[in-house]
């Protein structure tokens, strides 16, 4: 509605009923004008001063969790609202408990949480609901779209409120006994959990050469100062560190497509990994070839074992997808030099082609501890001196997401039993 042109409209219809003395049109039209003015003036400033909040008591949670959201709306300003409608854009997989109460919308994975409010001056309003977490996923919240109008209802105004927050759903931790894992040595054998590596990062100094030194290292400017073999000295360190490496990749050729229930599986086993790492002691890192929502590069996070170590992975893990921009094989090729000397390399994988096979075997070539956890249906073949876990995945339907017999089976390949 064109206000100025009706306003030009009624006051030439003033002014004639006026001149042609018709007291009831010009009253009509007085009356007119007067209403509408009032309407847009009330157009302009009602969603001034409109404060709208989404208060979460969490923000991350695991799947089947409930959280609390508080929506709070005010009004603080001297004019009142007559009506408000929140509109915000909520995605489905952490919707409210009732799901009824999600709009419809134009996407099948989005709906609309609609709220309805009356303000008087200065006044405010909450409103309640328990948010239960589907599925893993980071999720966007927001932007929210107020709309409100005049008093006669004539005219309606809308703008954007309330920033944009992210829920996280972790992936689900499989339970203990579920991984079946070798109590003594689940990640790979290992003398001690205080045994000493020498840190290539940290030298420390050189000394003399001794037959069972490896050539790489040999401190050549030293050598060729002194005449003599000198070697490299590092720092000692007993910490003992774990990088689970996952491969996103659930067929052997990426236009093949994705196995959706396959890939949340891989996720969960790399999620309970770093989990029983951290509660082992180990400092835990976490590489993939899969990237991040709203990203288009794999990742890499360095180990650690602060306490905000787990959740960062966590989180990380949550936002994984299954987009590759690299095959496993050559990923891993590139990035494992850039893990600490002595970790112990736990590989995630639902596929096993011949190429991993040899890489696995260069990476052993440079005293790499790895151990291979493999949901494929059939047996990885033998890597010797490779840790292998097989954990054949089977979906029969859509709700069951356990292998068929539920449980691991190991084996150590090479020279161990």
């Amino acid at each position: 509605m064109d206000t100025r042109r009706w306003l030009y409209l009624l006051s030439f219809v003033l002014i004639a009923s006026l001149f042609a003395r018709i007291p009831f049109l010009a009253a009509l039209s007085t009356a007119l004008i007067v209403v509408i003015s009032l309407s847009a003036w009330w157009r302009d400033h009602v969603l001034q001063g409109i404060d709208y909040q989404r208060r979460f008591h969490f923000t991350r949670g695991f799947p089947s969790e409930k959280i609390e959201l508080n929506l709070k709306v005010e009004n603080r300003k001297l004019l009142p609202v007559s009506w408000l409608r929140v509109v915000d854009p909520w995605p489905r997989a952490v919707a409210p408990e009732d799901e009824n109460l999600l709009a419809p919308s134009h996407a099948s994975d989005q709906g609309y949480l609609v709220n309805l409010f009356s303000l008087r001056w200065f006044e405010r309003a909450r409103r309640t609901y328990s948010l239960l977490l589907w599925k893993r996923g980071v999720y966007p919240v927001g932007p929210a779209r107020l709309e409100s109008g005049d008093l006669f209802g004539i005219y309606q105004k809308s703008t954007s409120a309330g920033k944009i927050e992210k829920i996280t759903v972790f992936p689900d931790l499989l339970p203990i006994p579920e991984l079946d894992l070798p109590a003594e040595s689940p990640f790979g054998e290992r003398k001690s959990r205080r045994r000493l590596f020498e840190d290539t990062n940290r030298p420390m100094g050189i000394r003399e050469y001794h037959p069972e030194d490896s050539f790489r290292r040999i401190h050549w400017p030293a050598t060729a100062r002194t005449g003599e073999l000198q070697v490299k000295v590092y720092q000692p360190t007993s910490a003992q560190v774990m990088v689970v490496c996952l491969n996103v990749s659930t067929y052997a050729r990426y236009w093949e497509g994705v196995y959706p229930d396959l890939l949340e599986r891989l996720v969960s086993v790399a999620a309970t990994l770093a989990y029983r790492g951290m509660e082992n002691g180990y400092r835990v890192g976490l590489l993939s070839n899969g990237c991040l929502s709203n990203s288009d590069q794999p990742f890499r996070i360095s180990p650690g074992g602060s306490r905000q170590q787990l959740a960062h992975i966590l989180e990380t893990l949550a936002g994984v997808t299954s987009i590759t921009m690299a095959p496993f094989e050559r990923f891993l090729l590139h990035e494992v030099p850039k893990v600490p000397y002595g970790s112990t390399l736990v590989i995630v994988t639902a596929i096993t082609p011949p190429g991993l096979a040899e890489t696995l075997v260069k990476l052993k070539r440079h005293e790499r501890r790895m151990t291979l956890i493999s949901l494929a249906v059939e047996p990885p073949a033998a890597v010797p001196g490779v840790h292998c876990i097989h954990l054949p995945f089977e979906l029969h339907s859509a709700a069951s997401t356990l292998p068929k017999n539920g449980r691991f089976h190991t084996r150590l390949n090479g020279n161990g039993s």
